[in-house]
């Protein structure tokens, strides 16, 4: 057994995956109570908040992607034993993440009003004022964002996913517990769910960035190493966070168009595909939460230039993501009809969620883990920009289209939006698994 296959242990494996599992979780649930929360603030805040997300959503995978980059990077030179350039590296990933925020940030708070309406039209005065207080306070946060991503890299890097999810904990608890003080002592509307939000982001980045100055971290920021600039590191994270970047901003641009194809299939259809959405975000946790993972192992073993390990630790990490999701996506299956009991929903709206939960279930189980996952461990491995074109060719050319054919030409609704979301998957899915069967990747560098 070689040193990369022994350094990843079953056990060590578990103490990665299921904090990061539980961090998702907890994300997700209090994003629920956000959003029960402001509902107590009026219909036109619950709209706002709705709407900014959407919009927020695409700088948020901004800022993932440059992490990611920064993770792979940090990911290999661990594995060559080079600490001090992954710490290098991950203090020029702070820096750049820092000043790349900054200006997002400001350029969102000049353009904000302007923006907002560019993308959801004429919507009613009440809520577009909503849209700008929460949009204005949320771009103060994205420099918090940016530098907690930065530094969750770092530690998701050497292993330790249990630091961020204990990080999770405590800003989630306060921003919940602001929440409440926001919208039910002070009364402040959307201001008071956005607050807390700011200041929750705010407590994480700070945390975590000392955290990451620590010493007795196998990588760890150092002062000399933020404050120079160094091209070489930088293009070694941007070649990978550019193509990510660029794949997800398609994704999330589908998503809008999307969303615009599902309003035209009637009120019952809207809520259906609503409902079953939120469903979705807790069934894909498990393969979403095993990315980070992929891009550990992988980009050590990589780094380390043992691609044997990389292949075995390939074979290894899908069969642990084929198992998790698995159960997990059957779970949340046979609970969905109790989700039901809390919805006010028509008997029809009802079937028509459970039909759209058992599509997604089963493919999210089957082919996410290599379309998803397994496409992380590609891009640890430096093989980016084949799967950059893959992932944009099938979101348009699949998910988008064929949305449109199904939904609309033949008239399935959010039963064809469905079936094409799953199709893009499982084609990805087995064009992913053949490149990682061919070993093409082992001819990659990414330092």
């Amino acid at each position: 057994m070689n040193q990369q296959t022994t350094l990843f242990s079953n056990e060590k494996l578990m103490a990665m995956i299921i904090p990061l599992f539980l961090e998702q979780l907890l994300i997700m649930l209090v994003g629920m109570a956000d959003t029960l929360v402001v509902s107590y603030a009026g219909e036109a805040a619950v709209s706002g908040v709705s709407l900014v997300n959407q919009f927020n959503t695409i700088f948020i995978y901004l800022f993932t992607a440059l992490a990611s980059g920064g993770a792979v990077v940090i990911s290999q030179y661990i594995g060559r034993k080079k600490n001090d350039d992954a710490g290098e590296s991950a203090s020029q990933l702070l820096s750049f993440s820092t000043i790349f925020s900054i200006l997002i940030a400001v350029m969102v708070l000049i353009g904000n009003e302007g923006m907002l309406r560019l993308m959801f039209g004429k919507v009613e005065d009440s809520v577009m004022h909503a849209c700008i207080t929460y949009l204005r306070i949320s771009a103060y946060s994205y420099p918090a964002l940016a530098v907690y991503n930065a530094g969750a890299a770092l530690f998701r890097s050497i292993g330790k996913t249990s630091v961020t999810m204990y990080l999770s904990v405590i800003s989630n608890i306060i921003n919940v517990i602001g929440n409440f003080i926001g919208v039910f002592v002070l009364r402040a509307g959307v201001a008071g769910v956005a607050y807390p939000s700011l200041i929750a982001r705010t407590f994480s980045a700070v945390m975590i960035t000392v955290l990451c100055f620590q010493r007795k971290n196998e990588v760890f920021y150092r002062c000399k190493w933020i404050f120079r600039w160094n091209v070489d590191f930088m293009k070694q994270i941007l070649k990978i966070a550019i193509p990510n970047g660029m794949e997800n901003g398609v994704f999330q641009l589908v998503k809008v168009a999307l969303s615009g194809i599902v309003a035209l299939f009637g009120t019952y259809q809207i809520a259906a595909n609503g409902v079953a959405q939120s469903i979705w975000s807790l069934a894909a946790l498990a393969g979403v939460a095993m990315g980070p993972i992929f891009i550990t192992v992988i980009g050590q073993c990589m780094g380390n230039g043992d691609a044997d390990a990389a292949e075995h630790n390939f074979k290894r990490l899908t069969r642990i993501t084929l198992l998790i999701s698995s159960a997990w996506n059957l779970l949340i299956f046979l609970l969905t009809p109790f989700f039901m009991k809390f919805y006010a929903l028509q008997p029809e709206t009802k079937r028509l969620v459970i039909w759209l939960v058992l599509i997604h279930n089963v493919f999210n189980a089957a082919a996410y883990p290599f379309s998803g996952a397994l496409s992380n461990g590609l891009r640890a491995a430096g093989d980016v920009k084949f799967t950059m074109y893959v992932s944009v060719i099938s979101t348009i050319a699949v998910r988008l289209l064929l949305s449109w054919f199904l939904g609309i030409v033949l008239k399935m609704g959010v039963i064809g939006i469905a079936i094409a979301m799953v199709c893009d998957w499982s084609i990805r899915a087995v064009i992913f698994f053949w490149r990682q069967k061919s070993g093409k990747w082992k001819t990659f560098q990414v330092i």
